[in-house]
Order: C-alpha cells, then structure tokens, then sequence
C-alpha cells in the first residue's frame, strides 16, 4: 500500500492510496456529510449528500466512493456545493413526514442532525406533504421483533446492504421504481413472513425512524402496575456494557450497579443477572459437548444462544439443525427456573409470575415467542425489551441515571461469574465453554483462563485448536450472518470442527439490535463495538471467580433442583428437545457412576466451590457423571 499527495480545501495530506476522498477528508479534520454512507456496508453513494468538487471533472463527485490519486485537488464547501446539498436535502424533507416529535429517533435521527447543520428548516415543508406524498402514509408493518415504517424511508439503502452484503439474509430490497420505489421484502410482504431472521442489524444502520424494534414498553408497564403479578427482571451482559451511553456516558461504560438501582426505581419486584443462567448454559452445553465427542455423537457441536442464528439455520441449512445444541438461550433458561424452583422455594404461583428480559438484541422478542420455549403450558419469557427501551422507560419516570447510586443483583440468581459476563463479545461463549470443558476433562482445576485466540473482532471467522487433556478440540467462532454462512459451508465441504460458536450481529450481542444506535459518524470512525467489549473483558478480569462451574448459585441449582447437568429435570427445563444422541438411559448410567466418584473427587478438592466429575473418560466410555460436588465442612 503506498501513499498519495491530496489537497484537500488547500490542506495538504498524505494518505494511503486505498483511501476514498471522505476518508482522506477525514485525516485532516474536514468534515464531509453523509446520510448513505456506511463504511464497510453502504459505500454506494445514493444519497449525493457527499458531492464534492475535484478539479479536472466535469461534475461534482461523491466523496464517499471516489478514490484519492496522486496530486488531486478537492474542494469540498464552495457555494455552489452548499448549494446542491441543501437542495438535495430538501427534496428529502419534502417526502418525508414531519413528525418528529413522536418518533424514537428524535435527537439521534441523522436526518433531522443534518437539517439542523445545513440550516435546511424542517416545517417549511410541511404545508407540501398531502400534495407531494399522495400515496402516503404507506401500510406499517409492525413485526414480532422489528417494525418497519416506509414513510419514515429516505431510500439510503442502508438497510439493504447490510442485510444483503453484511448478513446474506436478502430479506429486504428495493421495490418499484422512481418515486414509486419503497424498501421492503418481496410482494411488501410483512417481514414476520419472509426470511428475515429478525437481528434488527438493519435498525442499527437506519439513519432515521423508519425501522426499529416492536414496542414492548407498555405491556411491561401494565404488569408493573397489576398487583396480582409478581414481576421479575433479568438482564444480558451486553446491556451493561452499553445503557450508559443512552444517557451521555463514553461507549464502553460499565453501568451495571446504577442500571440494577434503575430497575427496582422502575417497581420490579425482583433483579435477577442472565449472567447465572449464562453460566448454567455452559454446565449443560459443556456436558452436551463431551456427551457427543466420547458417546460418538453428532459434531460439531453448535451453540445455540442467538436466536437470530438459529432461524438463519433453519431457513438456509436445516439440514444442521441436528448440531445445534439443544440447551434454551441463557435468558430462556432463566425464564424456567424461575417459573420453577424460584416459585417453589418462594411459594409462589408460577401462574402470577410475569418474568422481563431486557435484552441487547430484538431476536429475543420472537424466540420469547416460540412455543417450545415453555414448560408445562407457561412460556419462559413474557416479555422482552431492548436495551433502548430500557432507557425510554427510565427517562419516562424521571430518573436522574447518572445521579443515582449502584445496586446489587437479588439473590439467588443474581451471582455470576467472569465466563457469562463475556457471553456478550464475540467468541465469549466459546471461551466461556473451554474454560469449563478443560476442567471438565482434565478431572481438575486448570490455570487455562484466558482463550485469546478465540477473542477479536478483526477476523469474521476465528479457528482454533486447544489441547485439553486427550483431546485436541477444534473449535470455530464467527460473528455475523455472512461469516457465519461461510463457516458452515466449510463444514458441509467437509472440514472438520468439534466445537463452533455463532453469533448472528457483527461482533456479538455488544452490537445487537436493541443496544443504542449510534450516528454514522460515530460508526464510521469510532470502534464503538470494541469499547463495549473491552467493558465485558475488564468486567471478567475483576471477577473473583472466573469459570462458569464454580458458580455457588449454579451448584446450589444442582444439589437442591436440577440433579446434575444433563440429567432428567434439567433436560425438561432447560433444552428444547431430545435428540437420538441424548439416550434417555444415559440419566441412569450417571447417576449410577456418581455413586462411584463423589467421595475421591471431594477428598482431592475440598476447598473448591464447585467440581465437574467426569468417570472413566480416559476408557472412551462416555459421560459417567457431571454433578456439584460439594465442599467437605
């Protein structure tokens, strides 16, 4: 890659040769608008709100895809360039709704920001809408996840992109032509009906109201308000990671203590952490994991905690559907256990019991829905809220979030460890898993914590081989649709993995669809997802324990509940279904050879909180027994 000499508005700049005229602009601080452009996923340059003058053209040019050569001269704020974009700009208000006030994009729409820096007043046009936009308003389509209005669409094709180019789920595109054009799915069908698989990567990248989750809001503020519901609240990792910046705090801001306090100000009657059922997941994903590898099952092995992914699979590799792990999402099994032994032990109808997650990710409001996430008629979930409506509803009773002070998870099920507070960064569960799997395999504690090559957001598909015990594990991880795609293309071309990790939305639940958006400007230049997790990994660091196995609530789930990991009640509450290579007498074997095991594994370890006893692994004879060992007293 070499360098090139720009001037640019008589600044001299060198800039490396691959560079576009918007980029090169932004080395030296010249700011250059866009509503189109989105680096490494819009760059078609559709909106002309980037035209800039360079000279030897014979026309104005877009900045955001014309590339930089050596001695160019570029002019980017004449007059008759102001000029063009206001009249640009213009055109846009013109067809587009000036309700401004009763959308949830007011204040971060990138329209109405651009209006306001171009001196372009929005109500002038107001008197020309019911002349201009005849065919409005056109039908919304609002969906189980995501809602989708078409008069709020300035046709950037943003949203096309991503879903086309960056998630390969082609839900969604331009239909008509002229000013009959309107972004939708095929026939304008409801998006419900299509293959969209409801990531909501396409809110993300929206610069106005035109997509954004389903509102979920009022439904949990009318269970608030019902004295006859006991409410209960949980909350995935991402979201502390980044609920702070709905409220002006830097991205990366770990917010979890004044979000908890948020929540019981709210009236919830209970503030439960998804972390512990993350690291529930992990005991019964791990034990799934070795059950295949030793008993001869199906691999890989595929989690199954993003929603979005496993609709992805369902449409585009059904025939997969047999390596996805049976185990529910974290928030799912939270959902069981509370409605079970939280109930019990509290004496509580499940029947009265309303459970909310707030969730970095608009997936969760259709998996909520399925109806085999539900044990004995009561779903898991009753509703879920995005990270967005989060903050909505604390701003709707007048919390002063940055003033307020930091609470503390409700016991029991607010203990969590520092493996299922990374579940919300790309490759975390994967780590998270080996962590455990190694004890598990090595029939002791390791030093092996940190799983660095499963970590990052550079590369879209990560492989790794990890030594542990007798086996060498190749694991997988990729983040994102479109990597996810051709991870399992790999697989079907026959190479080989026994353990892979995917999430649907690029780098993770830190950047799910219902986590706060964030301007072009902001996206185009600031790494704003590494932040975010750099606040899951600093989170695990501090961590006194670290693996999800050692968790006291989690043992105490075992010894008091569940029985042992893969075991009869954990199945009925916890997995989605049985599968061949899940023999129902494997319950019995276990508990058989648990017998065997409990007293040698305890007189090794009887300062440890919690052990995972593997039997006769070294025979290849399969899972003997994985249980909670508890400490000698």
């Amino acid at each position: 890659m070499g360098k090139v000499h720009v001037t640019i508005d008589g600044i001299q700049v060198y800039v490396p040769d691959t560079y576009t005229v918007l980029e090169a602009a932004k080395e030296i601080n010249i700011h250059i608008p866009t509503l189109c452009f989105l680096k490494d996923v819009s760059e078609i340059g559709c909106c002309r709100m980037c035209l800039v003058e360079v000279k030897g053209s014979r026309a104005l040019q877009a900045a955001c895809g014309y590339p930089v050569k050596d001695g160019m001269e570029v002019r980017t704020h004449t007059p008759e360039i102001l000029k063009v974009r206001q009249k640009t700009l213009e055109l846009i208000l013109s067809n587009h709704p000036a309700r401004c006030q009763s959308c949830t994009r007011t204040n971060s729409c990138e329209l109405q920001i651009l209006t306001d820096k171009m001196d372009v007043h929005f109500e002038n046009y107001v008197k020309y809408q019911e002349h201009i936009t005849s065919d409005q308003p056109l039908n919304v389509d609002d969906g189980i996840s995501i809602q989708r209005d078409p008069n709020r669409c300035i046709l950037c094709r943003r949203c096309v992109s991503v879903c086309n180019n960056i998630q390969t789920v082609g839900a969604i595109s331009a239909i008509n032509r002229g000013y009959h054009t309107v972004i939708g799915a095929a026939e304008n069908r409801s998006l419900d009906t299509t293959v969209c698989v409801n990531c909501g990567q396409c809110i993300n990248v929206c610069p106005t109201g035109a997509l954004q989750e389903h509102r979920s809001i009022d439904e949990v503020m009318d269970a608030l308000y019902d004295p006859e519901k006991h409410v209960i609240v949980q909350t995935a990792p991402a979201v502390r990671a980044a609920l702070g910046e709905e409220f002006g705090n830097p991205i990366g801001t770990d917010v979890t203590g004044k979000m908890v306090t948020a929540l019981r100000m709210l009236g919830f009657d209970k503030v439960f952490d998804t972390d512990t059922a993350a690291d529930l997941t992990i005991m019964e994903e791990g034990t799934e994991l070795i059950d295949r590898i030793r008993g001869g099952g199906v691999l890989p092995l595929i989690t199954s905690c993003s929603p979005g992914w496993i609709k992805f699979c369902e449409h585009n590799f059904p025939e997969m559907l047999p390596n996805l792990s049976t185990c529910k999402s974290p928030h799912q099994m939270m959902g069981a256990i509370i409605k079970s032994y939280y109930a019990e032990k509290n004496d509580i109808d499940p029947q009265s019991i309303y459970v909310v997650s707030v969730m970095p990710c608009v997936a969760k409001k259709y998996e909520a829905q399925r109806p085999e996430l539900s044990v004995n008629g009561l779903a898991d979930v009753d509703a879920v809220i995005t990270t967005r409506e989060l903050a909505r509803m604390i701003k709707m009773i007048g919390i002063d979030f940055n003033a307020i002070g930091d609470g503390e998870f409700d016991n029991p099920l607010g203990v969590s460890t520092g493996a299922s507070l990374i579940f919300g960064a790309t490759g975390g569960v994967m780590e998270a898993a080996l962590r455990t799997v190694a004890d598990l395999l090595n029939g002791t504690s390791s030093d092996a914590i940190d799983y660095m090559q499963v970590r990052g957001l550079d590369d879209g598909i990560k492989v790794a081989e990890v030594e542990i015990a007798d086996l060498t594990v190749r694991a997988a991880v990729a983040h994102g649709l479109g990597n996810a795609r051709k991870l399992m293309e790999r697989v079907q071309a026959g190479e080989h993995f026994d353990f892979i990790e995917i999430m649907a939305c690029p780098g993770g639940c830190i950047n799910g669809g219902g986590q706060p958006l964030q301007v072009s400007d902001v996206r185009n230049w600031v790494d704003f997802k590494e932040k975010r997790a750099s606040a899951l990994y600093k989170g695990d660091r501090e961590k006194f324990i670290r693996k999800a196995h050692n968790n006291p609530t989690v043992k105490k789930l075992y010894k008091e509940y569940l029985g042992m990991a893969g075991g009869m009640r954990s199945h009925q509450l916890l997995h989605n279904r049985n599968d061949d290579h899940q023999p129902k007498e494997s319950v019995n074997n276990r508990r058989d050879s648990r017998k065997q095991v409990d007293g040698r594994l305890e007189d090794q370890h009887p300062h440890a909180a919690l052990f995972i006893v593997v039997g006769d692994l070294h025979q290849g004879s399969g899972l003997a027994a994985v249980h909670c060992a508890v400490p000698k007293i």
